[in-house]
């Protein structure tokens, strides 16, 4: 952008300053009197003449800043962040950060120009040569050769994973003649399809859907690690370990320390095996030193002619310095113990190096005071005249004073909105107050003074040069705190889970019509010269069941709330699976019953009617720091459209931890109170009532609204002064857990009951809210996900509104996982502690959890220790939790009670003692404890190396990698919580019930039994089977894996019209390559069935040469118009009225043809079809 950059040319000896960069000779140019935001702008003026600009910040925080700034210059600006050096031990950590890094490695081989910011971590680690990048990258372009299994060799070796579906970051797939690749740099994984050897075509494809997206023409696919290791470098590197592992475990012996030594033998043994082997590691970047004795650090990454800018030059060596120390101090502790080798210790290089390293380079520094000599070799310094603009805060007509004012003064004036539409607003108001303001997108537009121009970007602050009259004001100046905006994310689609992709052998299923068995796997069974799949399925005393794969969906998955009870088997054939399912039918039809008789009061019952939105309300609403979800602002409306209309509200809204629930009932308590109504927000535990108070009253502290707290931690006489200003109207908001219930609580005028976390409230607690609520509005929350099928039949009893998105603006979570050791444990809490935060850390064992935190205290001396467990007084725990939250206590030790509707902010560090022995929902829940601001936060699994059992363990650290996405364990927990959520949303009884059918079925005699209840009659149901003399299966030459193979035949036996027919077999095309006969006959199978249900027909076999098609009793057919069916097929059609069915023979014209009966019987029943009624 000319215009902004014009003015810093303007600055006094600044072509002195130029003509000095341009030589580009050693030292450092120093440029005092920088402002925040303006630093950005200094830098961009600075560096257009320079291809490649690094600019270093001290630490993380500030480095984002700058990236937020700068990138209202450059758009294309990358993040370089620094590695997390002192965890680099885990045996598993999320690929985000190496995501970033290679994104920049990428840009720098591929691109002219390119601006990097990074950290003074980012530039102090050792890594790999550029050159070794550029050498293994792999570039494929259409029509080249590309043999797969050497690709497959080399993938590995950078660094990429093979599974059987590609799914997330850094994981290849091969299937027959087609590799899917997910390239860490690359937005979409990419499928290439091979003709013979040759490439047929490259596309990418989306990771949820697994459809292809866009045809591309070429694609180069980076490493997948920082660590690439060939042969040679192979063979260097166990040479390396093994002789140093030798010389330090001998020396640990001389001084005795037998199990140090043990140790690091261990540890070089373990390393030097599976790196022979050929398994990539996590972490083996650790051992870089012993594999590439030549390393250099990033700024060698940069050409010779690049521009490095420093921002605050001391403090870049005060950050510097502090990270040396940290990591020296965490290596010797861990070297002493023999947690390493020295040469692990080599991972960063000193601050004295990194100094040295920028004055050899032509550097700028930018800071607000002029640095002290010390360390930097400084050329030539410069000062500039800054100033900081005012803050308006709403308040338009003074920055239209000042823009006046300046105007006049012969500035030109530059306002940035990070929205092109507000910017093209804020331009036509300025316009109307006579200030000459326009929108402009153009480049190069250079402003004369008194000029006032808008353009699209964001910058944090706005800066003012009063020598060179410039002033830039961004939104953030006129409308006060930034809203934090963030991306709106794709919609997550199709259902949370497909329930057959998870079914494994040794699992319980149910069958509609033979009750529970276990599934043994698909067996090939060929009878009369035809090959099918059929799923085994064992019953009570070995008999066995074999269900046709085309007909999954007959079958669900067993699932109920109490994982832990074994499930009775039925029998083949006996009577008591359809006891158990007359029981339950006739317990749903009486729940049905109630919750529509209870629907029908409630609507003929009227409240009061709320107006619609006032100035105020849309001002708070302003307020709001975060920007809305699309479900949250669904939500919002609905309720207030609850509250406007006559009917009472019974709102239900249900949406995961932290998906900002709260917000939804902050809004409709705020509007209820403006009409001088009282609201009560109802919580089950003091704890949370304490957590609301404070956001209610931070978030209403700008209006005059009154929030009061009845709970325990209030005194006698505060609660007293409490109850008598309900009574006399003077409170607006009581929060309070059930005190609030209490005889003695009086209300002037009750307008809105909001009850939180509603799955924990006894029965008598919810009778008497029923009591306070005659005809009072109520909005209740709750974080069971209450599942879609649970949702679609309870529709129209209660209104429900869903929030499954999750919030942006969190920070997703680096999860560690490794084996438990005191140091790791050590470092995490002092580091923690260290940037003012708190720890949890959980241990699930009650009787020895005091000893562990004494433990802990042992570890870290300074650190105030607490602990908590469900088993003690309710009043204790109560204590400890109010101390943690006030931050009395940093550390807590506590049992998985955490994991219940917590929300701390200032905890930003987990640690899970023994994480193998907890189910994967849990740790999520646990998980979603931190990371609650905008810190980075870590979550550490630990698990004790000698018990772990290595496959079930292997798999669940692998989904909990997976996890490091926010909002990804929804899929995950949702399972398991959708079971306990739909027994609490039907009370005790109900979920017995659940139990003996299982999930799914259960879900649908519930749907039935209300649409019954309504009194509409359901459509009688029948199957349609069909049973033809061809082979139509999946073979392993198509499909190999067995889970996706079960998924794609349930999708086959899902298709229910001709669209989806053909939608399938171009997906199918798409992934696994053009499907063989046996498949397609699958398909067209799958598409007569669906065909022959709408035309009645309940069975379609084949009989020697003919097809028999017998139709439902009821068969909605127009009798009259048979007799011109059987005239169209003459002979070859014959009608048997008893049986209801024909009997197609159709004849050969010669006899050598051969008749291809799918065929036929497709036209027959497309006839047939005509002459049913609608």
């Amino acid at each position: 952008m000319k215009a902004l950059l014009e003015p810093i040319k303007e600055i006094a000896r600044f072509d002195e300053l130029f003509r000095d960069l341009k030589k580009g000779t050693a030292g450092v140019t120093v440029i005092s009197g920088c402002l925040e935001s303006q630093k950005a702008h200094m830098i961009a003026g600075l560096s257009e003449d320079a291809p490649v600009r690094l600019l270093i910040a001290e630490n993380e925080l500030k480095a984002k800043e700058l990236y937020e700034d700068y990138r209202l210059y450059d758009a294309e600006t990358l993040y370089y962040p620094a590695k997390d050096l002192i965890f680099y031990q885990a045996d598993i950590h999320g690929n985000l950060l190496i995501r970033q890094r290679l994104q920049v490695i990428q840009a720098l081989l591929e691109r002219k120009e390119v601006t990097i910011i990074t950290s003074v971590g980012g530039c102090m680690d050792f890594l790999l040569p550029l050159g070794v990048f550029e050498k293994h990258c792999i570039h494929l372009r259409n029509d080249s050769e590309l043999d797969l299994d050497k690709i497959r060799k080399e993938l590995v070796r950078l660094g990429y994973e093979s599974t059987f579906q590609v799914e997330s970051t850094g994981q290849f797939s091969v299937r027959g003649g087609i590799l899917d690749i997910y390239p860490l740099t690359e937005q979409n994984p990419i499928r290439i399809e091979l003709w013979g050897d040759e490439i047929d075509s490259i596309r990418s494809f989306d990771a949820e859907s697994q459809r292809s997206i866009e045809n591309l023409e070429e694609i180069t696919i980076y490493p997948a690690s920082e660590l690439i290791l060939t042969e040679n470098t192979i063979a260097r590197g166990v040479k390396a370990i093994k002789k140093e592992a030798k010389a330090q475990s001998t020396k640990f012996r001389d001084k005795m320390m037998t199990e140090e030594a043990a140790r690091i033998r261990h540890a070089a043994e373990e390393i030097c095996d599976q790196i022979g082997e050929g398994e990539i590691l996590q972490g083996a970047e650790q051992y870089l030193h012993y594999f590439y004795p030549e390393t250099v650090s990033f700024l060698e990454y940069l050409p010779e002619n690049s521009r490095i800018f420093l921002d605050e030059p001391n403090r870049i060596i005060e950050c510097a310095d502090a990270l040396e120390a940290e990591f020296q101090e965490s290596v010797s502790h861990r070297l002493e113990k023999g947690y390493l080798l020295p040469g692990q210790a080599k991972l960063m290089c000193s601050t004295a190096e990194l100094v040295a390293k920028l004055n050899r380079r032509g550097c700028v520094a930018v800071s607000l005071m002029e640095p002290q000599k010390g360390e930097w070799n400084i050329r030539d310094e410069f000062s500039v005249t800054v100033k900081s603009v005012n803050s308006y805060n709403n308040q338009f007509p003074l920055l239209v004073k000042d823009l006046k004012s300046w105007k006049k003064a012969g500035y030109r004036i530059v306002l940035a909105s990070p929205s092109r539409t507000r910017a093209q607003h804020l331009a036509e108001d300025l316009q109307n107050e006579e200030i000459p303001a326009f929108y402009s997108e153009n480049a190069e537009r250079v402003l004369k003074p008194g000029e006032v121009m808008l353009i699209h970007g964001a910058a944090r602050r706005g800066f003012e040069y009063p020598m060179q009259k410039f002033v830039l004001i961004t939104e953030t100046d006129i409308f006060g705190k930034e809203k934090k905006k963030n991306r709106k994310k794709s919609e997550y689609s199709g259902q949370k889970i497909q329930n057959f992709a998870d079914l494994s052998i040794g699992d319980y299923v149910v069958h509609e019509s033979h009750g529970l068995g276990i599934y043994r796997g698909i067996e090939k069974i060929e009878m009369d010269r035809v090959t099918r799949d059929y799923m085994k399925i064992e019953y009570a005393g070995g008999s066995n069941l074999y269900v046709l794969a085309t007909q999954l969906d007959t079958l669900q998955k067993y699932a109920s709330g109490e994982a832990a009870k074994v499930p009775k088997l039925n029998k083949i054939g006996g009577q008591e699976w359809n006891k158990t399912k007359t029981r339950v039918r006739h317990a749903v039809k009486n729940i049905a019953q109630d919750l529509v008789k209870l629907y029908a009061e409630r609507q003929a019952s009227s409240g009061y009617q709320f107006g619609k939105d006032t100035i105020w309300q849309k001002e708070f609403e302003e307020l709001f720091p975060f920007e809305e979800t699309d479900d949250q602002l669904a939500a919002i409306e609905a309720t207030k459209a609850d509250m406007e209309s006559k009917k009472i509200m019974d709102r239900l809204i249900c949406g995961d931890v932290g998906y900002g629930k709260t917000e939804v009932a902050i809004r409709a308590a705020f509007k209820a109170v403006q009409e001088s109504k009282q609201v009560v927000y109802l919580v089950p535990t003091t704890i949370l009532a304490q957590q609301h108070y404070n956001t209610f009253v931070e978030r209403m502290k700008d209006f005059p609204v009154r929030v009061d707290l009845l709970c325990r931690f209030r005194t006698p006489a505060e609660q007293k002064k409490t109850l008598e200003d309900l009574k006399k109207g003077l409170v607006d908001i009581v929060i309070g857990t059930h005190r609030v219930l209490s005889k003695d609580v009086k209300f002037k005028d009750l307008g809105l009951l909001i009850v939180d976390e509603e799955q924990r409230f006894g029965v008598t607690h919810k009778e008497k809210i029923k009591q306070l609520q005659k005809n009072v509005d109520v909005l209740t929350l709750t974080a069971t996900p209450i599942p879609r099928t649970m949702h679609m039949s309870l529709i129209g009893i209660r209104d429900m509104s869903v929030l499954e998105e999750a919030p942006q603006d969190r920070q997703p979570i680096q999860t560690f996982v490794c084996e438990y050791n005191e140091e790791m444990v050590r470092e995490a809490i002092n580091r923690e502690l260290a940037r003012g935060g708190q720890v949890y850390y959980v241990y699930n064992r009650v009787q020895s959890i005091a000893d562990m935190a004494n433990t802990i205290q042992k570890l870290v001396p300074d650190a105030n220790v607490g602990f908590a467990h469900g088993q003690m007084k309710e009043r204790e725990l109560e204590k400890i939790m109010y101390g943690f939250i006030n931050g009395e206590i940093d550390v807590l030790v506590s049992t998985t009670i955490i994991e219940t509707g917590l929300d701390i902010s200032n905890v930003n560090t987990m640690i899970i003692h023994d994480s193998d022995q907890m189910g994967l929902s849990q740790l999520y829940q646990l998980r979603g404890r931190v990371g609650r601001s905008n810190r980075t936060s870590y979550a550490f699994l630990m698990y004790r190396r000698n018990k772990m059992l290595k496959e079930v363990a292997e798999k669940r650290l692998h989904t909990i990698r997976e996890f490091t996405e926010m909002g990804s364990g929804f899929k995950i927990a949702m399972r398991d919580l959708e079971i306990r959520g739909a027994g609490n949303l039907l009370g005790a009884e109900q979920s017995g019930h659940m139990e003996s059918v299982g999930y799914d079925l259960y879900c649908k005699m519930l749907a039935e039994a209300v649409q019954e209840a309504k009194g509409i009659a359901p459509a009688e149901a029948f199957e349609t089977t069909i049973d033809l003399n061809v082979s139509a299966y999946i073979p392993d030459s198509y499909i190999s894996n067995e889970s996706l193979k079960l998924d794609t035949y349930k999708r086959i036996a899902a298709i229910e019209n001709k669209e989806e027919y053909e939608d399938m077999t171009e997906e199918l095309t798409d992934r696994f390559g053009e499907p063989p006969k046996n498949v397609q006959n699958l398909l067209a199978v799958a598409e007569l069935k669906a065909l022959a249900h709408c035309a009645y027909v309940t069975e379609l076999k084949q009989m020697g040469d003919s097809v028999r098609v017998t139709l439902q009793q009821h068969a909605k057919i127009d009798v009259a118009r048979i007799p011109e069916l059987l005239q169209k097929y003459r002979d070859e059609l014959k009608f048997q009225m008893e049986s209801l069915a024909f009997v197609y023979t159709p004849r050969r014209r010669n006899s050598k043809e051969k008749i291809d009966l799918l065929e036929k019987s497709h036209a027959l029943v497309e006839d047939l079809l005509q002459i049913t009624q609608e």
